[in-house]
């Protein structure tokens, strides 16, 4: 004869049971475990407008930049680092100086406009977005790709592109952090995962299960009523038992059961962790300027020398690339940078304690 069984979890739907019945529960819905890349590399080919299409998806970079609380503010802070030490320039301005760097970043290429007077003097150099251009068929014509899918050509020696090198083409550059792309998607991946655990209120906390077969059904009922409201809506669902008929594997009449204990049966803060490594060393970045802490030092150190060796070793050769663009203009249109004082300052002896 197999025993009677009285089952509650949370909101979980009640079944009539008799003598001779058992009850199965399944919980949560089935989940995709695999995304779609943003970013393939495809290769560059032209197409019948005689337009080249870039070798990984722009669109899908764009996205990237808001996959999880490192990427981009570690892009901008490359970009106003570059910034910082701009020298005034009539010809461009530090608001366009700073949409064409932080193109540079994101997409590995970045682009200007060069607009001439009537007697084919420089006046201003003007930014456009790289999501929107491209180059094509014919020697130094780049084109725009406009939202209404019009295409606007532009005049041979018009625009400026500086690129990142890449050996397998040289049209298009590629990003420098693209080979750390399946690392900051693990990162959203783990975050996403954990958001939806908390949300979706289909995990189970613990079964509480005892063996009574006295206990009456109205203090049942407050039992699991009780059980059901001690954590509020939307947190660990938790699983009532009672066997009535009063045997138990154990000495115990009452037994609780852990079974959703996050603290310890998911890899969340590991996986974080080595994730935000990942991120800073895909960007080169340190970590006391950037306002991240891996957690594996107990301070951020000497900021004025970490500070230091970050401008030396990172933002002057930024620099170097973004001057490639007077190599396209006169000497009285070049712009330039200054240099701040401490940048020698990895040159002088430690303070003593």
């Amino acid at each position: 004869m197999k025993p009677k069984l009285s089952v509650i979890a949370g909101q979980v739907p009640q079944y009539k049971q008799t003598n001779n019945s058992s009850v199965g529960f399944s919980f949560g819905d089935p989940e995709p475990c695999l995304d779609n890349r943003l970013t393939n590399y495809i290769g560059v080919f032209a197409n019948t407008d005689g337009i080249y299409a870039p070798p990984i998806s722009l669109h899908g970079l764009i996205k990237l930049l808001h996959v999880n609380a490192q990427h981009a503010p570690i892009l901008y802070f490359k970009r106003n680092m570059i910034l910082k030490w701009l020298k005034p320039s009539a010809f461009v301005s530090r608001k366009t100086l700073g949409k064409f760097a932080f193109d540079y970043l994101w997409s590995g290429n970045s682009y200007l406009q060069v607009v001439r007077n009537r007697l084919g003097g420089v006046l201003k150099l003007k930014h456009l977005p790289s999501i929107t251009m491209r180059y094509t068929t014919e020697s130094g014509v780049y084109a725009q790709i406009r939202s209404d899918g019009s295409v606007t050509r532009f005049k041979k020696g018009e625009v400026i592109q500086i690129k990142e090198y890449d050996p397998s083409q040289g049209i298009y550059g590629i990003p420098q952090y693209y080979g750390g792309i399946q690392s900051a998607l693990l990162n959203e991946d783990a975050t996403l995962f954990r958001r939806r655990y908390y949300k979706n209120g289909a995990h189970m906390g613990f079964i509480f299960s005892m063996a009574d077969p006295n206990l009456s059904h109205e203090d049942e009922g407050k039992l699991k009523e009780a059980i059901k409201n001690s954590k509020g809506v939307g947190n660990f669902r938790s699983l009532f038992f009672n066997n009535r008929s009063g045997k138990t594997d154990a000495d115990k009449a009452i037994k609780i059961t852990p079974v959703g204990d996050i603290s310890t049966k998911d890899e969340f803060e590991r996986i974080k962790r080595i994730t935000l490594n990942d991120m800073l060393s895909m960007h080169r970045a340190q970590e006391a300027l950037s306002g991240q802490s891996s957690g594996d030092s107990a301070g951020f150190g000497n900021l004025d020398r970490i500070t230091s060796a970050y401008y030396n070793n990172e933002v002057v050769p930024l620099q170097q690339d973004i001057l490639q663009i007077n190599d396209y203009l006169p000497r009285s249109a070049h712009i330039g940078f200054d240099v701040p004082a401490y940048s020698d300052l990895l040159n002088t002896p430690d303070e003593k304690d």
